[in-house]
């Protein structure tokens, strides 16, 4: 675990299967500490672990507590993610600016979520250190609880270094003998469909078509593609011939 790796800790969480999903969820960005506080359902719930998709590890280390407090005692950061007012007075914070502190600040850190439908009580909100926001619709500021996780869980990855894919995974382009075959495959099927006629635009066509023809990068495995495209187009024709 990275060392300012924050917890995820889901307050009276409701439905197992959403459970299921912010672990998910956490795992995609590299976070894999949850804590449950009061879940309605109990824990374990059958329901969370196809909904989890293969992030069984967050499930399977889920640890659970009676009270926010005791979830958060070992935290000295702890963001409330809300988007309604409550009455207390805290920093605010988006989750951008909550990641930049995370990956700076000395001690540990949590993200905090409510149940479902009601979200945070005050009480919760007032056991944190600032309050987590997006600026969101007015008229719909209602996210699932997977969906504000994920916010979360990617901003604070930006910072942390997770592997990337690299250039090596993919195909290089196909060298240029290969985009020559291919462009005189395509001339020479052209050719039969008398589309660089009338000759005073052959020049220009043959042109374009090479400039279309390099752009792109192909990899010598969708050159191949193409000429057999090319070739099953050429057969059609012979046989209808």
């Amino acid at each position: 675990m990275a060392d300012n790796q924050p917890v995820i800790v889901l307050v009276r969480p409701q439905l197992g299967e959403n459970i299921g999903k912010a672990a998910r969820a956490m795992l995609n960005f590299g976070l894999t500490e949850m804590r449950l506080v009061s879940p309605r359902d109990g824990w374990p719930n059958p329901s969370a672990g196809p909904a989890a998709a293969g992030a069984d590890q967050v499930l399977d280390g889920a640890q659970v507590y009676e009270t926010l407090a005791e979830a958060v005692a070992d935290c000295a950061n702890v963001y409330a993610t809300t988007v309604r007012k409550r009455g207390v007075t805290k920093p605010v914070v988006t989750p951008e600016q909550a990641a930049r502190e995370i990956h700076t600040a000395p001690g540990r850190s949590a993200y905090v979520f409510g149940p479902e439908r009601s979200g945070l009580e005050t009480e919760d909100v007032a056991l944190a250190r600032a309050i987590l926001t997006v600026p969101i619709n007015p008229e719909f500021a209602s996210l699932n609880l997977a969906q504000a996780v994920i916010l979360c869980a990617y901003e604070w990855s930006k910072g942390a270094d997770l592997a990337q894919p690299t250039a090596e995974e993919l195909l290089p382009p196909a060298p240029q003998d290969e985009l020559e075959g291919l462009i005189g495959h395509f001339e020479r099927f052209l050719e039969t469909k008398n589309y660089f006629w009338p000759e005073t635009r052959a020049a220009a066509n043959r042109l374009t078509l090479r400039n279309l023809l390099t752009k792109p990068g192909w990899n010598h495995l969708e050159v191949r593609t193409l000429r057999g495209i090319l070739s099953t187009l050429e057969d059609a024709r012979r046989k209808r011939d």
